[in-house]
């Protein structure tokens, strides 16, 4: 097999694509001003909690929300099979929040960041979750954290490149979609395109898909296009059975004269573009609805009320969630001011929402700000976790 047998690396222009990619940019960056930066960082641990959940479900691994967040307590199940998977969902987390924080190597589309994100991810696994199955042999291989895979597998009716030419095609990756070979919406487009062809060079022997994903995640964010507030592991898991079959359909040699001129399809290669695009405007729109100032306000307000009445929360609640959610965070000693309480009876209200994980704080007497616990989200943020 030869480097130009993954052409072409992008499809060639279209309206559709371009006019994509603008809209990606357009939503995204009108999104990335809704919230102020202390909610934000609220949100983005809970969005990096439902990437693993939708990446893990991409892969067949079924964790359950709750799992995920007792995980991140150190609370993990009596089961070795599901306390592997716990641990399997809060490395992924780590790892995306290493990327969130800019901890990655600079350039997400590139043979550096791939073995890193490999290595960081699978050094976080039990050992069980490190064997993979040989399907000529039915021997076992162990999975080496952030080593190339040392034979040559074959996926579906996919065969990947040999084991000796990885590193000349994962050259090639890197250089077709260096940044400044591209416009930006060019740009856009080859996240999409580095998607299908990363998971087709298979440069792993196992973790492909999840370091795919990964990777897109850090290049929308390195082009200013993405962030930790929205997911496109969730879109892709919306229509998992769909995103499957057009990844496996850019697989496809090229369809006639007429299917572009390289070796790959073209046709194969742009529809994937133009799906994957489509769910990442279409997560930017969820989370946008759902993050909206007025809405979530209101349905923070209904949840207060309910809960007060069922004697759950106590009075005042609402006003200071609020505050949290207008102003980011607030110091303790202003409750009573902005409930109206005594002191008292201030610290009482304030409690129970810290108790109920509605406000957080770094230290026991530190300043305060929302929280999303998982108990909350179905009427703070309806939709946001689906079985797909």
């Amino acid at each position: 097999m030869n480097v130009s047998d993954m052409e072409p690396m992008v499809p060639e222009s279209s309206r559709e694509l371009e006019d994509k990619a603008v809209d990606l940019i357009e939503k995204s960056s009108a999104f990335a001003s809704m919230l102020n930066s202390d909610v934000s960082v609220a949100v983005g641990g809970l969005v990096r909690s439902m990437n693993c959940y939708y990446s893990n479900f991409i892969e067949g691994h079924d964790t359950h929300p709750r799992d995920i967040e007792r995980a991140l307590a150190e609370d993990f199940h009596n089961s070795a099979e599901k306390r592997d998977l716990q641990l399997e969902a809060k490395g992924h987390i780590e790892v995306q929040s290493l990327i969130d924080r800019g901890c990655a190597p600079s350039e997400a589309l590139s043979k550096d960041f791939a073995l890193w994100t490999h290595k960081e991810f699978c050094e976080r696994l039990p050992e069980s979750l490190l064997w993979v199955e040989n399907p000529d042999t039915g021997g076992r291989i162990r999975v080496v954290p952030g080593k190339l895979r040392d034979v040559s597998v074959a996926v579906g009716r996919h065969i990947p490149p040999a084991h000796e030419q990885l590193s000349a095609f994962l050259s090639r990756f890197e250089k077709a979609y260096t940044p400044k070979l591209h416009s930006r919406t060019s740009c856009i487009i080859s996240v999409a395109a580095a998607h299908h062809r990363f998971t087709w060079i298979h440069p792993f022997i196992d973790g492909n898909g999840r370091v795919a994903r990964l990777m897109s995640h850090a290049y929308l964010k390195q082009l200013g296009v993405g962030s930790s507030l929205w997911s496109v592991s969730r879109g892709l898991a919306r229509r998992s059975d769909e995103y499957k079959r057009l990844l496996q359909a850019a697989d496809l040699p090229r369809q006639g004269a007429l299917d572009g001129r390289g070796s790959l399809s073209e046709k194969g290669l742009a529809d994937f573009c133009n799906f994957f695009l489509d769910a990442c405007i279409d997560q930017v729109e969820f989370m946008s609805m759902s993050l909206d100032l007025k809405g979530l306000q209101l349905r923070i307000e209904r949840y207060c009320t309910y809960e007060i009445d069922a004697k759950d929360l106590l009075p005042g609640s609402w006003q200071l969630l609020r505050e949290a959610l207008l102003s980011g965070e607030f110091k303790r000693g202003k409750a009573a001011d902005m409930i109206g309480k005594s002191p008292a009876q201030a610290r009482k209200v304030l409690g129970r929402l810290v108790k109920k994980g509605l406000l957080v704080s770094d230290t026991e007497k530190g300043p305060v700000r929302l929280g999303f616990p998982l108990h909350v989200l179905d009427h703070w943020m309806p939709g946001l976790y689906f079985q797909p």
